[in-house]
């Protein structure tokens, strides 16, 4: 009777041990859905400025970035060329615009821009070479707004541009391997 005990409680320890095995979850911090076992590189070409504005190193300052943003958040290997993970693209929106008008006091003053927007737009090809479907052509935009009352442009573009591509980044990251 004791050997028929032991024997049973063995049985019911590996099935359990089966059972849990089987039905595991996976979870990631970052929200990647990235199969490492078969996607292990990326590559990031540089991208060009096609807006006609910003500063002149603001195409070498997105492409650092992006390659940046994936090593931190993944661990996939940056490589030159060919990865299994490939992006390029251009900057190919850099716009100022008024958004609210603030009236003068004095009536022989125009009427002023009392909030600028600074818009920036980023056209993106990714490819997936291992899984195919997942690849996209996208364009991701965001803005930020400043006050020229009290700043101007030159003031405040670097630390816009910056704020602009850290959320178009995040944008970028969710559509390509994090898929929601």
């Amino acid at each position: 009777m004791t050997l028929n005990r032991r024997i049973g409680k063995s049985v019911f320890i590996s099935l359990m041990g089966l059972i849990l095995n089987a039905c595991s979850i996976s979870y990631s911090f970052t929200g990647t859905n990235i199969n490492y076992d078969l996607i292990q590189t990326f590559s990031v070409e540089n991208f060009f400025n096609d807006s006609g504005g910003g500063p002149a190193n603001m195409e070498q300052l997105f492409t650092e970035s992006l390659k940046e943003f994936y090593q931190r958040n993944t661990q996939l290997e940056l490589v030159r060329n060919n990865g299994h993970l490939q992006f390029s693209g251009s900057i190919n929106r850099y716009t100022i615009t008024p958004q609210a008008t603030v009236t003068s006091p004095d009536p022989n003053l125009p009427d002023r821009a009392g909030q600028m927007r600074l818009t920036i737009s980023v056209e993106v090809d990714y490819e997936n070479t291992v899984e195919d479907e997942y690849s996209l052509k996208k364009s991701f935009s965001f803005f930020k707004d400043y006050d020229p009352r009290t700043t101007s442009i030159l003031q405040v573009e670097s630390q816009l541009i910056e704020e602009i591509f850290d959320q178009i980044l995040q944008d970028i990251f969710t559509a390509t391997v994090a898929n929601w």
